[in-house]
């Protein structure tokens, strides 16, 4: 019999057949220069499976990028504006074939810093909660979102954030519900995964 202890993680197990699902739609694009949305809540997974797809790209030849919003909200209520400077900085850029440009927040001075080049002629992965709009839809190959339930992301979340996340958890939300009220990413969304 086996021990509950061996007994495989539930998030894990499902993290790795969505990721089979994104990498199996990813090698089929048609796309050179791909550009992959990953939208969701605080915790969810998006992040993780983001990074997975950036370091197992399933398309020969092509080295992606990944640019996670976290490197560019502007602050604990900046959910909104990384929505359109995500599409003003990076998606449109790529669309049009240039050299994107973003700036990362330092959150410690509270204002943008150094800027960073997105490659135009290279696949892209943008994630972070806001980058799935009906704008940002077109400007994409494929979009995808991932969610669980809220007891499930919160510990994640200050798992991985701790003391500096807890205090801003519900103003965080709150955003994330804004943004799913106005733009309905999950509709918009190529692919839908619910994590447990």
């Amino acid at each position: 019999m086996r021990s509950r202890s061996s007994a495989p993680d539930p998030f894990v197990a499902a993290h790795d057949d969505a990721f089979a699902v994104v990498a199996d739609a990813v090698a089929r694009l048609d796309s050179t220069a791909a550009v992959v949305l990953i939208d969701g809540r605080s915790g969810g997974g998006k992040t993780t499976l983001a990074r997975r797809l950036a370091e197992e790209w399933p398309r020969a030849g092509e080295r992606p990028q990944l640019v996670a919003l976290d490197s560019f909200y502007p602050g604990w209520d900046g959910l909104a504006e990384a929505t359109r400077l995500t599409r003003e900085w990076l998606l449109v850029p790529h669309a049009e074939h240039r050299e994107a440009r973003w700036r990362r927040f330092d959150w410690d001075v509270q204002a943008f810093a150094e800027e960073h080049a997105v490659d135009a002629e290279r696949p892209l992965i943008i994630e972070g909660s806001g980058s799935l709009t009906a704008q940002a839809k077109p400007l994409a190959d494929l979009t995808v979102w991932v969610d669980a339930p809220e007891s499930s992301r919160r510990i994640r979340a200050l798992d991985r954030d701790g003391d500096a996340y807890a205090p801003h958890w519900e103003r965080w939300a709150a955003q994330e519900v804004a943004h799913i009220a106005r733009h309905s990413p999950r509709a918009l969304a190529d692919l839908v995964f619910d994590l447990p």
